[in-house]
């Protein structure tokens, strides 16, 4: 069930002062306070629903998934503009990453919680758990980016432009704005393997375009524009620190998951990160996906994901 809550006074890095802020919430499992409290973050077109029936990431935080919901208590924030609370953004670039996580660390204090268990989240959604344990570096004992950055790459930023400048000048914006996303979400291998380069009858469309059209359709059902637009820009807006060595002053254990074919949040990256980080501290591991379906991995590649996170989440702690 969704709630609110309401953040007094907060001013946002553009220097835009908000009196009575809305936060929108769920909370599944045991009563807050009764159970390690793990803070789930959202990726892109996903919110705060993330366990039970209608739940998007439902395979992991289940009693057949890596983490129990009858041992823990799962808190997930609705990302502001995300549209999923029924309210829209009138400026979808009012904020950056960095100001949603200081939202999300004060709706925390306002729920009376100034340390939880776990920060997970995949995507953006890992992004902005590095954004949170790095403004406050003891406020979970352990994290886990998955399939992330802690700073959006050049590529990471073309691949941003081009989604803002098809959201601006399209004229079906959200269908084309994803069909485009399936691109950088899954690989090569993944299409070429799913699709052969088969036709529906002599003149009708490719599988592959009936598809990528299919995504665009659903998306534009689901999700409005100015949301599609909020995400984009908080995506772009990715920028935790300069420098991978910065990260250290995390004091949680810091579990990173990446997936070896990403092609948006390349493998790359995230083992540059883990060797630079894991030479200033201890408590830092790197575990790899392998697939050929690119980013879009840590969502089917559930098999993997449950095996590397199992260990940090036993059902009684």
């Amino acid at each position: 069930m969704l709630r609110d809550i309401f953040i007094d006074d907060f001013v946002s890095e553009a220097g835009e002062q908000y009196d009575h802020f809305a936060l929108s919430y769920e909370a599944a499992g045991p009563p807050l306070g009764s159970a390690p409290v793990i803070v789930v973050n959202h990726a892109l077109t996903g919110n705060s629903t993330v366990t039970g029936e209608r739940g998007w990431w439902s395979k992991l935080i289940s009693e057949e998934g890596a983490i129990s919901p009858e041992s823990y208590t799962i808190l997930a924030f609705n990302i502001p503009g995300n549209g999923y609370d029924g309210r829209e953004a009138s400026d979808p670039e009012r904020f950056t990453l960095k100001d949603v996580a200081r939202l999300f660390i004060l709706g925390l204090e306002r729920l009376g919680l100034t340390r939880v268990y776990a920060i997970i989240g995949a995507s953006m959604g890992g992004a902005l758990t590095w954004q949170m344990a790095y403004l406050q570096p003891e406020l979970a004992e352990k994290i886990f980016p998955i399939a992330c950055d802690y700073r959006a790459s050049d590529w990471l930023l073309t691949q941003t432009l081009i989604q803002k400048q098809i959201l601006r000048n399209s004229s079906e914006p959200l269908r084309d704005a994803r069909i485009h996303a399936m691109s950088c979400y899954r690989t090569p291998q993944s299409l070429n393997a799913r699709f052969t380069s088969t036709r529906q009858g002599t003149a009708g469309q490719y599988d592959v375009e009936s598809w990528l059209l299919y995504h665009g359709d659903a998306l534009q059902g689901r999700f409005k524009l100015s949301a599609y637009q909020v995400m984009t820009h908080l995506t772009y807006s990715i920028a935790v620190c300069e420098e991978a060595e910065e990260l250290a002053r995390i004091t949680s254990e810091i579990h990173m998951v990446s997936i070896d074919s990403d092609l948006l949040f390349t493998h790359d990256r995230a083992e540059a990160t883990y060797q630079a980080l894991s030479a200033q501290r201890d408590g830092v591991t790197l575990e790899t996906i392998h697939s050929i379906h690119g980013h879009d991995a840590f969502l089917m590649e559930y098999e993997q994901l449950n095996r590397i996170i199992l260990p940090y989440f036993p059902t009684r702690i």
